[in-house]
C-alpha cells in the first residue's frame, strides 16, 4: 500500500484540484492501494499535523474547480528555519508528522517558494514530488505552469473589455496585471489584447518613452491608449537603485502602486485622462480554463506513475511539448524570467508595443 500525503503552498490558482485529481486518479487506477492524507492550509497543515483523509470519492467533480480543496497558506521559506511564536521547530515538526504517519512520499503543489521548501524537505531525507503551480509563469525548469493560461485569459478579457470604454471617451487606460517578479502574464496578456504599451519588471521603461508613444497615437488618429502594467513594473530611474534603496523608496511612496504613478506622470505631461483597472485576485480565482485542465491532467497523472516507479526528488514539469521530470535541485531558488532580448519581446516591438525602453 502507498500512503501519499498533500498538499497545496502559495497562492492559489486555477487547476490546482484538477492536478490533484489527476494523481490520484492515476493511482487508483493502476490496481495500487493507496492511502491520501491531504494536508490542510499549505505547509502549516505539515507543520502542525493538520490533515483529512481523502478518498477517490473527495476528487470526483472537482476538475472544473477553481481554488483547492486542500486550503492553501504562505509559509515564507526565509522564515521556514526559524521557530514559530510558540518554539516550534518547522522542519523537525514537519518530518515527525511525515515519519509519524509512515508516508512514502509527499506530493506538493506550489510555485517558487514552495519547490525552496519542497527541496529542503528532500534533503532532509523526505521522498518530494512536486507540481509546477503558478500564475506567474516563472519557474525554473518548465516551459509552462499550470494556473498560468487561465489567469492570461482572465486579463486578457478585462483588457478586451476596456477598449470599447477608452475608445468611446477617448482615454488612457492602465490595465494592471499580476506578476512583482516576472512579466510573463502581463506580456501575454498584452499581446492578446491587443494593448499599445506594455510594461514588465524585466525591461525598465523610461516614462518619457511611455508618453511619447502615447503622442504618437493621437498624432495618428487614435483617440485611445491602453497600457499593460505588471504590478512589479519599475522605472529606468529606479533600476539603478540598490534593493535597500529601492524599498526604502516604496515605503515613501505616496501613490497606491506603480499604476497609479505612471497614471499621474502621464496626466501631469499630456493633461490626458487616465484610468487604472486593477483585476487584482480575480485573475487567480474561478474555473481553469481547458488548456490547463488538460495540462495539470497530465501532470498529475505523471506524478501518479513517478510515485508507483519509487522516483522521487522531482519536479514534474514541461519541455518542447513534452512532460518531463526535473531534479528538484535544479529547480529550486531559480526563477524563469523574461528576456529583454526574447524573440517574443522582440515580435511585439515589431508589432508596434511599446516597452517603456
Amino acid at each position: 500500500m502507498k500512503r501519499i500525503g498533500m498538499l497545496t503552498s502559495g497562492g492559489d490558482c486555477q487547476a490546482l484540484n484538477a492536478a490533484m485529481r489527476g494523481v490520484v486518479k492515476t493511482l487508483h487506477n493502476s490496481k495500487e492501494e493507496v492511502e491520501i492524507f491531504g494536508f490542510l492550509s499549505g505547509y502549516k497543515g505539515l507543520i502542525y499535523s493538520n490533515f483529512r483523509m481523502l478518498t477517490s470519492r473527495d476528487f470526483s467533480g472537482i476538475l472544473t474547480k477553481g481554488g483547492t480543496i486542500l486550503g492553501s497558506s504562505r509559509t515564507p521559506f526565509k522564515t521556514i528555519t526559524e521557530p514559530d511564536e510558540n518554539g516550534v521547530d518547522k522542519i523537525e515538526a514537519m518530518k515527525h508528522t511525515y515519519h509519524k504517519l509512515n508516508l512514502d512520499c509527499l506530493v506538493i503543489l506550489g510555485g517558487n517558494g514552495t519547490h525552496k521548501t519542497a527541496n529542503l524537505l528532500r534533503k532532509e531525507g523526505l521522498n518530494v514530488i512536486t507540481l509546477p503551480k503558478t500564475i506567474d509563469n516563472d519557474l525554473w525548469g518548465t516551459d509552462m505552469t499550470f494556473g498560468f493560461q487561465s489567469a492570461v485569459d482572465i486579463a486578457t478579457n478585462v483588457i478586451d473589455c476596456i477598449h470599447t470604454t477608452a475608445d468611446s471617451h477617448g482615454r488612457v487606460f492602465i490595465v494592471e496585471v499580476m506578476g512583482h517578479k516576472a512579466g510573463w502574464l502581463t506580456l501575454n496578456a498584452g499581446m492578446a489584447s491587443g494593448a499599445d504599451i506594455i510594461l514588465i519588471p524585466e525591461i525598465p521603461y523610461k516614462i518619457d518613452k511611455v508618453i511619447s508613444a502615447i503622442k504618437k497615437r493621437e498624432e495618428s488618429g487614435s483617440r485611445f491608449t491602453i497600457l499593460a502594467v505588471a504590478e512589479g513594473a519599475i522605472s529606468a530611474e529606479d533600476a539603478k537603485l540598490s534593493k535597500k534603496d529601492y524599498k526604502k523608496k516604496l515605503e515613501k511612496r505616496t501613490y497606491p502602486s506603480v499604476s497609479y504613478e505612471v497614471a499621474a506622470q502621464i496626466e501631469e505631461k499630456t493633461g490626458l485622462e487616465v484610468r487604472v483597472t486593477v483585476p487584482g485576485h480575480m485573475q487567480r480565482g474561478g474555473s481553469p480554463c481547458p488548456y490547463d485542465r488538460v495540462f495539470a491532467s497530465r501532470l498529475g497523472s505523471e506524478a501518479g506513475k513517478l510515485i508507483l516507479k519509487d522516483e522521487y526528488g522531482f519536479m514534474v514539469g514541461y519541455k518542447n511539448r513534452e512532460i518531463v521530470k526535473v531534479p528538484l535541485e535544479d529547480v529550486a531558488g531559480k526563477l524563469k524570467m523574461v528576456s529583454p532580448d526574447a524573440t517574443i519581446v522582440k515580435e511585439a516591438k515589431m508589432l508596434g508595443i511599446c516597452f517603456g525602453d
